[in-house]
């Protein structure tokens, strides 16, 4: 099973990130949607936005109040759907 591992993110301005994956993806997470709602006030400050940190590879990080996980920026910079990452939730429920 393919599990994204983020190996570089570095933050740009108006809320984007641009990642690197362990299988050579790489592109840009535009996270400008997020910014000033609940938790993600925290971004209002530029700076506390450019303190990224990636978390066992599986999570990008901004301190203690904030992470995304590397499976949900993966499908962002890719384009791709949950189901094409993930092709067992395509299958059909089986009920006994």
């Amino acid at each position: 099973m393919f599990i994204p591992k983020i190996v570089k993110a570095q933050a740009l301005d108006n809320y984007r990130v641009r990642l690197e994956f362990a299988d050579g993806v790489e592109g840009i997470a535009d996270l400008s949607h997020l910014a000033g709602k609940g938790v993600f006030a925290l971004w209002n400050a530029p700076e506390k936005f450019k303190a990224i940190s990636i978390e066992d590879g599986r999570r990008l990080s901004w301190g203690d109040e904030i992470e995304l996980d590397a499976d949900s920026l993966y499908l962002k910079v890719t384009g791709k759907s949950v189901t094409s990452l993930f092709p067992a939730l395509k299958e059909d429920a089986v009920y006994a």
